[in-house]
């Protein structure tokens, strides 16, 4: 065939396209990172979850969309000798919700907050930093709707990237609404691009049938104008996603992140509802010598949902989204909320600004639990938190949980020694207060002297 470059039968096999061995320097450049990810993660609250590469392909078209581009065009197939459908992994947070179902987590204690560390796999054109292969750290908090869980994913997701090297991140986010409101967004985005059909692209004009919101992640250029004047998601939110998101971005200006909202932010899978977000650095990708080239017959490129945003903006290092109908759509009787994040690693460690002296640490058992009584409380707390955890003060806390009485008794049963409690009170006057479990004996910190206080505790 015309552009098929011949295999000689004594020739060595050489690497899948897209797909690569990592040796010496930049293998532990990889697991240096893993680790510190999984460090910060874990003192979070996050656990460790691995799923399995393979899943039932209907796990992908029921979950992430039929219409989407991972599914139509980028899912590498498989079918087993038991003719079983099967697909590699094309992202992780499918798998993670059926391990959630498949595992009793529902009857564990909510939410349940994962980490991960694995290969996906896309058939999409291989290029600078992006591969067919390409290895993703990701984040997930399932079971809670409260808007704390998107703020503490986000925080971790960029508090990973700063100490990845990454000092100049910028967080794209928007809102997409849930069914409540989306479906009136719907119809003004169609009926918009119905009077500008005849200048898109042929792609836009199946989206505009098919699947509407996929419109706005169009990256060819005949597009943007038409785009950039489209209605904008946030004006269509019911007062619940309006509440939620402003929410979150409380909590962003408390933890002094730096945000813009971008309307055409929708992110590229079907599963996603209220927050959507990208995290981007101004870095530069490191000349290494392992970008793929194209050969000869290769097939044409396909958009890919995980398209890098314009030059102006920077590279997209993670993004993510809230993701409450997921559960459902797999099959499950009830919703599960869930929000997450996944992180490109092979971006991060291809960078120019990438920390190669990254020293994992192992983390002592908690010396405190960390009780927030209400919103006020909790809005302030994930700052507190960052300072202890630089203050090297292992930590535990319950996000979700609003009763001192609950949360008393979870460190009781945990036989933590110290319990830090922060009330609405407390955010006023800038204090803590500390107590002693064993003796009940407890004194009023204050916060910037909190870090020093701890570390003095036996």
């Amino acid at each position: 065939m015309p552009g098929k470059k011949e295999v000689k039968n004594n020739e060595v096999p050489r690497a899948a396209k897209g797909m690569r061995d990592l040796l010496g320097k930049e293998y532990y450049a990889y697991q240096g990172f893993f680790e510190k990810a999984s460090e910060i993660s874990a003192y979070y609250g996050f656990k460790p979850i691995e799923t399995p590469i393979l899943e039932e392909t209907r796990l992908y078209t029921s979950g992430v969309g039929e219409s989407t581009d991972i599914v139509e065009k980028e899912m590498y197939e498989v079918k087993s000798k038991g003719n079983s459908q099967l697909s590699l992994r094309p992202e992780y947070t499918a798998g993670v919700i059926r391990a959630y179902i498949e595992n009793g987590m529902q009857s564990y204690s909510q939410p349940v907050m994962l980490y991960y560390y694995g290969n996906c796999y896309r058939h999409e054109r291989p290029q600078k930093g992006r591969f067919r292969e390409f290895r993703q750290f990701g984040l997930e908090v399932l079971g809670t709707e409260k808007s704390i869980a998107d703020a503490i994913v986000i925080k971790v997701a960029m508090t990973i990237l700063d100490e990845a090297g990454h000092k100049d991140l910028s967080l794209q986010i928007n809102s997409i609404g849930d069914k409540a409101c989306r479906g009136n967004y719907k119809k003004e985005l169609v009926n918009y691009y119905k009077r500008h059909l005849n200048s898109a692209c042929k792609d836009c004009k199946i989206r505009a049938k098919n699947n509407p919101l996929r419109l706005l992640d169009c990256k060819n250029p005949k597009c943007q104008p038409i785009k950039e004047a489209a209605p904008q998601s946030v004006a269509y939110l019911c007062e619940a996603c309006k509440q939620h998101f402003k929410e979150v971005l409380e909590y962003l200006e408390n933890l002094k992140i730096e945000y813009t909202i971008n309307p055409s932010l929708v992110r590229g899978l079907d599963y996603y509802t209220r927050t959507v977000f990208e995290i981007v650095s101004k870095t530069k990708l490191k000349e290494t010598g392992a970008e793929a080239k194209e050969v000869a017959g290769e097939e044409k490129p396909v958009e890919s949902v995980e398209a890098d945003p314009p030059a102006t903006m920077g590279l997209a290092l993670a993004g993510g989204g809230r993701y409450d109908y997921l559960a459902k759509a797999i099959g499950n009787k009830k919703d599960v909320p869930g929000i997450g994040v996944g992180i490109g690693v092979d971006r991060v460690v291809m960078s120019e600004t990438f920390n190669e002296n990254l020293v994992p640490r192992i983390l002592k058992k908690p010396k405190v639990f960390f009780i927030q009584l209400g919103f006020s409380a909790k809005l302030h707390s994930l700052a507190i938190i960052e300072i202890l955890r630089k203050a090297k003060v292992p930590l535990l806390q319950s996000l979700s949980k609003d009763s001192l009485g609950t949360q008393l008794s979870t460190a009781e049963k945990l036989k933590i020694p110290y319990t830090i409690i922060l009330g609405q009170k407390e955010v006023i006057d800038g204090t803590v207060i500390v107590r002693n479990m064993d003796n009940r004996s407890q004194e009023e910190i204050k916060v910037e002297k909190l870090a020093d206080y701890v570390k003095k505790l036996k």
